[in-house]
């Protein structure tokens, strides 16, 4: 079956779709220094606080038009669920103010590295809980990110905390939510209704002390506060598009545009990229290239062996994965 205006089969055109929505949500992710770096008349923290407080209300419309309150009803009712993203919504918040912190305060190349390492942390991540073993090109590409990481220690004299630190509370988060059965958005949403009260709270402490930025700096400063709800909403949602469409082998391609534009955004901020940054970063996107390559052909064998076996290979991503930055 074909589409008459683009000669494409409902396959292709799923494909295409699902490769548009991951590259939007990545980019989108990639340029989020940018976005930050408008909000330097505010705290840290009050930026995290508007991030959580305008991503529910954006959240529920969302909801509304994607016709998911059931789920996000069912995650309320389940008592396990709503714990595990009770726990969930302390790792991504912890996440967002690092983040937010290292974007304010020029540390743009550091955040960019953590989310190169995560990837590797993942399985890492994976040994330690899920006592998964590894291959040989598994076990190089650690071995690489670890020296690099070594080099940048030694070279700089300081550990790369912000680095490891969002990439451990992301891995953290990814975790409790690949355990955990609801989907992208519901989850985010409930996430963040959980931490609304804790956000409104800080915020009228800031307002009481007159530190608030929220209405002292002008209606466009407030303008750009209040788009932090769907700066944080609408790339997870893009991204949930194309988790259903497209492979993970793919999604595992797109998601180095991310870190790459972060990166990109440090190096025209002027911050420092040293001998030292250049071989960590060298041999991060070297194990990274390897992994790559293995899951490619581990993928291909999977499906070869499920050819031979008579079962048709699986081509689309069946559930929905969490991501932030």
């Amino acid at each position: 079956m074909t589409t008459p205006a683009q000669g494409r089969t409902a396959e292709e055109e799923t494909l295409r779709i699902g490769f548009i929505c991951g590259v939007a949500a990545y980019a989108l992710w990639g340029v989020l220094p940018a976005y930050l770096k408008q909000l330097s008349f505010a705290s840290s923290w009050e930026i995290v606080a508007h991030r959580i407080l305008w991503s529910v209300p954006f959240g529920a419309i969302l909801l509304t038009f994607r016709k998911q309150w059931p789920e996000v009803r069912r995650a309320l009712a389940t008592p396990r669920v709503l714990a595990m993203l009770g726990v969930a919504a302390v790792f991504i918040a912890a996440n967002w103010t690092l983040y937010v912190w290292a974007v304010v305060n020029a540390r743009v190349l550091e955040a960019s590295l953590g989310y190169y390492i995560n990837p590797l942390m993942f399985i890492g991540a994976g040994v330690i809980v899920l006592r998964e073993k590894l291959n040989r090109v598994q076990i190089a590409a650690i071995a690489l990110a670890g020296t690099g990481v070594l080099v940048l220690t030694i070279g700089s004299g300081v550990f790369p905390f912000i680095s490891v630190g969002l990439a451990a509370l992301f891995t953290a988060y990814g975790y409790v939510r690949k355990t955990t059965a609801v989907g992208a958005m519901p989850g985010l949403f409930v996430e963040t209704c959980l931490l609304a009260p804790f956000a409104g709270f800080f915020l009228y402490m800031l307002a009481r002390e007159g530190a608030l930025a929220f209405g002292s700096h002008g209606l466009g400063a407030d303008f750009l506060l209040t788009l932090a709800g769907p700066v944080t909403v609408v790339p997870l949602v893009l991204f949930a598009l194309a988790a259903r469409r497209l492979t993970m082998t793919t999604l595992g391609f797109l998601q180095y545009i991310g870190p790459t534009g972060q990166l990109l955004l440090g190096l025209y901020y002027g911050e420092a990229f040293t001998i030292f940054h250049a071989v960590c970063f060298g041999m991060i996107w070297a194990a990274l290239i390897l992994i790559t390559v293995d899951a490619v052909r581990r993928n291909r064998a999977e499906k070869l062996a499920r050819c031979g076996a008579g079962v048709l290979p699986v081509s689309r991503a069946a559930s929905e994965s969490p991501k932030s930055s």
